[in-house]
């Protein structure tokens, strides 16, 4: 049984490290890459390859790996060894774009370690329809997910809408599910958070971070588009306005 390819949740934790050591490759004997084995091996990505696929992200492998995105760096003075494309995105996610990247591997870091990432399943929504996934991967995508359909966080927003008087309307496109639908769509709207977990870190929720959406747009903020893997309701309504003119 073949090792599976790697991820890009996983070519991100690698990655971190290569940054980390100023874009050079990390040996088997650095404890960082040993710890790293260790953390790819309990990732809920693989199923039970870590039991059943030997050598699965073994520390050489993860040093290997290191080596493929150190010697691939455009800055890189000798001869690059063979990588993947997803590998070369994920360098160049890197380097133009340095602090988001960091930020979402340790954040995926750190819903390991907390185990909260261990006990959320899997969402349709975390891979596009084409496969693809975000620039911060399936894991803080899933976890995004299963935050904004916490039954709990919702109704605190909704109560707080309705206290205030205001209808319950799409924030992008003003669509509420009452008016058109009638009874049926009473009390429905969907709630999204206004930035992803790479950006602003596993954190306390506050009901100022949720977004009312409608469903369609709710799916066009997550939608990956143009190396974009995320847009604010704001930046959605003015593209928008935008075909509109």
């Amino acid at each position: 049984m073949r090792s599976p390819a790697w991820t890009r949740d996983e070519l991100l934790l690698a990655c971190v490290l290569v940054v980390e050591n100023d874009w050079n490759e990390l040996r088997e004997s650095d404890p960082r890459t040993q710890e790293l084995s260790k953390l790819l091996r309990s990732l809920p990505l693989h199923g039970d390859a870590a039991r059943n696929v030997p050598n699965f992200r073994s520390v050489g492998s993860v040093s290997r790996k290191t080596t493929d995105l150190a010697s691939n760096h455009p800055a890189y003075s000798g001869k690059p060894t063979r990588c993947g494309r997803l590998d070369r995105e994920v360098i160049a996610d890197f380097i133009s774009q340095p602090s988001d990247m960091i930020k979402a591997a340790k954040a995926i870091e750190e819903g390991i370690r907390s185990g909260e990432l261990q006990r959320i399943p899997e969402q349709p929504e975390e891979v596009s329809d084409d496969g693809a996934t975000g620039a911060e991967g399936r894991l803080l995508a899933r976890w995004t997910i299963a935050r904004e359909r916490d039954p709990k966080l919702r109704r605190r927003k909704l109560d707080r809408v309705r206290r205030l008087g205001q209808p319950l309307r799409c924030e992008v496109c003003d669509f509420q599910f009452e008016r058109f639908y009638g009874p049926i769509g009473e009390g429905y709207i969907e709630v999204h958070h206004l930035l992803p977990l790479h950006i602003s870190g596993p954190r306390d929720t506050e009901l100022d971070d949720l977004a009312l959406l409608c469903s369609n747009c709710h799916r066009m903020c997550h939608r990956n588009h143009l190396g974009e893997s995320w847009r604010t309701p704001a930046a959605l309504k003015a593209e928008i306005e935008k075909v509109s003119e």
